[in-house]
């Protein structure tokens, strides 16, 4: 089992609903990358940014932006990760997909769907959890709005990991919450919390200010990216200490059991 995990974080601004300009920067900063990774992280809607145009913007679950993960994950020999709009059985996705070298994939639809924007008025919500391994680490991936709702991301007995992991398009004006959720989930949980947010105005006047962090078990931000940067990180994570820490201080032991009727 390998016993440390490379997650390779790209907080950038997002062209608005310019699939192939999108597609083009993502792939330039990534062919660009020197050192191996793992998993690459990509932010919430990478292809398009935060928009409700689902009808114009939305592709079959093997359309371009699908494929182009496939061949960014067989070429960088890593998972790729992020969510796209997906159209559906006549319905539409906010869904992340997880690229792995090989071309398979897996994909988790966001469950929580923002009120504010009216993306439940546009989108079908998800109805069940993702959790992946990757290198001997179980990631349990989710989407933004989902960092609100702490049962949904509950580390128990019978859906253990070791990663929460959150794309995002969270606004500057709501990053005070972004910060200290991301804090609470990885305390909570005793796992790393990695959010990776974009940065930039979106179509909307909306500005982002990135904030992107990889919290650990003890709540400490262990990455290095700065607010407002157009930036590329990898951060290393190891799995000893994450063991030592847990048994340690076995808090979940005590932990409520309960179960989510969906």
């Amino acid at each position: 089992m390998q016993s440390s995990l490379k997650i390779t974080l790209i907080q950038s601004p997002l062209a608005w609903e310019n699939k192939t300009a999108n597609l083009e920067m993502f792939g330039e900063k990534i062919s660009a990358l020197k050192e191996a990774t793992d998993l690459i992280v990509l932010p919430e809607m990478f292809s398009t940014g935060f928009t409700m145009n689902a009808s114009a913007l939305a592709e079959p679950v093997h359309g371009e932006s699908v494929e182009w993960m496939r061949h960014t994950a067989a070429k960088k020999k890593c998972v790729v990760t992020g969510s796209l709009i997906i159209s559906e059985n006549g319905n539409f996705y906010n869904r992340l997909i997880w690229m792995k070298p090989d071309g398979n994939f897996y994909h988790y639809d966001k469950r929580h769907l923002f009120r504010l924007a009216h993306e439940e008025k546009t989108f079908t919500s998800g109805e069940s959890k993702l959790i992946v391994e990757l290198n001997g680490w179980k990631i349990f991936p989710l989407v933004c709005f989902d960092l609100r709702f702490p049962v949904w991301s509950r580390r128990t007995k019978d859906s253990g990991y070791d990663v929460l992991l959150y794309v995002a398009n969270w606004p500057e004006r709501r990053v005070t919450a972004w910060n200290q959720l991301l804090i609470a989930r990885a305390i909570e949980n005793q796992c790393y919390a990695v959010g990776v947010n974009r940065v930039g105005n979106d179509g909307n006047s909306i500005y982002h200010s990135g904030e992107s962090a990889v919290i650990n078990y003890k709540g400490e931000n262990i990455c290095g990216i700065n607010p407002h940067e157009e930036i590329i990180e990898t951060v290393e994570l190891h799995k000893e200490e994450l063991q030592e820490f847990r048994s340690s201080l076995p808090f979940l032991e005590d932990a409520d059991s309960f179960t989510i009727k969906i």
